[in-house]
């Protein structure tokens, strides 16, 4: 699918207060995955967010230089996103998880698994992903190698935007589920689908009650 912010991005980043239903296609990104509380200072995740965006500049700016990406086209470097979890049953031998897809318990953050990503416009593929990696540690000297290639087929999700802090997400959900229920709909996390979030605001620049942050949920029919 073409990568044109113009026309997708109102669609998949700009969703109404109130939850709607929406197709979402086949879209690859440069993610990370890891475990634990989002907040801590030094914790994985603040790690995994400086990787991403190095990749992510280190792609976008790849025009200034010698190797050129058949396709290419400015874009905006799209927002953080994350899918996120908490394991009731373990993982299996490929590292799927195998929990039951209940709730999140925001009380438990240190229990959150999640898979930080930024997506990638349709001319990076695999090969150029790799260019990408060895470009950003030969340039920066450091350790890329927990960064991949994910590629995420979300199909029939409910969303909307949320309003304010992250530990009031809950409020927002149950809003979601109820219009799911009165739509003939039911949420459909399981090993392979997730709670997604998308990151329209700088928690570090921005006031709690001001932030912006898109939910999606993968639903399917009763």
């Amino acid at each position: 699918m073409a990568f044109d912010y113009k026309k997708e991005y109102k669609e998949f980043y700009l969703p109404p207060k109130n939850p709607g239903i929406i197709e979402i296609p086949e879209m690859n990104y440069i993610a990370v995955r890891g475990h634990g509380d989002p907040n801590e200072p030094e914790g994985e995740y603040k790690a995994a967010i400086g990787l991403l965006y190095a990749i992510a500049f280190t792609v976008k700016m790849s025009y200034k230089g010698s190797h050129k990406m058949e396709g290419y086209f400015s874009y905006v470097v799209p927002p953080l996103e994350g899918l996120w979890w908490q394991e009731e049953e373990g993982a299996d031998s490929h590292g799927e998880r195998t929990g039951s897809g209940k709730g999140i318990d925001y009380a438990h953050k240190e229990k959150l698994e999640w898979i930080s990503m930024i997506r990638l416009p349709e001319f990076v593929t695999e090969d150029e992903f790799r260019w990408a990696i060895d470009e950003a540690s030969r340039k920066k000297q450091a350790d890329f190698s927990k960064v991949e290639f994910f590629t995420y087929d979300e199909g029939l999700c409910v969303q909307c935007m949320h309003m304010g802090s992250y530990d009031n997400e809950p409020a927002t959900i149950a809003e979601m589920e109820r219009y799911m229920w009165e739509n003939g709909l039911t949420a459909d996390i399981s090993g392979c689908r997730f709670h997604h979030e998308i990151y329209l605001s700088d928690p570090r620049r921005c006031a709690p009650e001001k932030l912006r942050t898109v939910i999606r949920h993968p639903v399917k029919k009763i």
